[in-house]
């Protein structure tokens, strides 16, 4: 059986094609259009907590972070767009992206300290392929915040349990390391920060 070829297309036609004011979220991976699982509400309130945890931290550090409502980052090789759940900017390196201004495009790690998925059914993406093209850019750290224990037991264990994965780049490589309910999480991007999973899982109506 012949099976029919999707049409590729490159990253500035996915960007000329976009749908403006668009409700639905849809991402490039490898040339080929996707189109993001619809929100949950859980989903929706974990991001507005870490978004507002981070926010907080940035601000009493008085760091030149910002969190854009919608931006891209853009792997250097290939034809990948992701659009992170959380996707924390260093402000003072924009004006070396050459995408910024006109597309919402980042592609430099000085540009990025930090990357937030929260995972959903497509959890695949998030722990393979983001993981290498964020690793590839050399983003410092990036979460998969795992609430529902949805990901495969090669990465979350077995049995499987709610747990948030922070990846941290070094030496150019990310290093993993996982926490699970009632453990405080670390962060190279921010060490103070006085965040532990149990908070999240909470807002993602698990019990105490």
């Amino acid at each position: 059986m012949i099976q029919a070829l999707r049409k590729l297309v490159t990253f500035d036609e996915f960007i000329a094609w976009y749908p403006e004011n668009s409700q639905q979220r849809y991402e490039l991976h490898d040339g080929v259009i996707v189109a993001m699982s619809p929100p949950t509400g859980d989903h929706e309130e974990i991001i507005g907590f870490l978004v507002g945890e981070i926010v907080a931290e940035y601000k009493r550090l008085k760091l030149p972070y910002f969190l854009p409502k919608t931006a891209f980052i853009k792997p250097l090789e290939g034809d990948s767009a992701y659009s992170p759940d959380v996707l924390l900017l260093n402000q003072p390196n924009l004006v070396n992206e050459p995408r910024w201004k006109k597309e919402s495009t980042v592609s430099q790690a000085e540009s990025i300290p930090l990357v937030i998925e929260v995972v959903s059914t497509n959890w695949r993406d998030d722990y393979l392929k983001k993981a290498a093209d964020y690793e590839a850019v050399g983003i410092p750290e990036y979460w998969i915040v795992d609430y529902a224990a949805l990901g495969g037991r090669r990465f979350i264990g077995n049995p499987k349990q709610p747990t948030i994965s922070v990846y941290s780049l070094v030496e150019g490589e990310y290093q993993v390391q996982q926490f699970l309910q009632g453990e405080r999480i670390i962060s190279q991007v921010f060490p103070e920060l006085n965040l532990s999973a149990e908070q999240i899982f909470q807002i993602g109506g698990l019990p105490s």
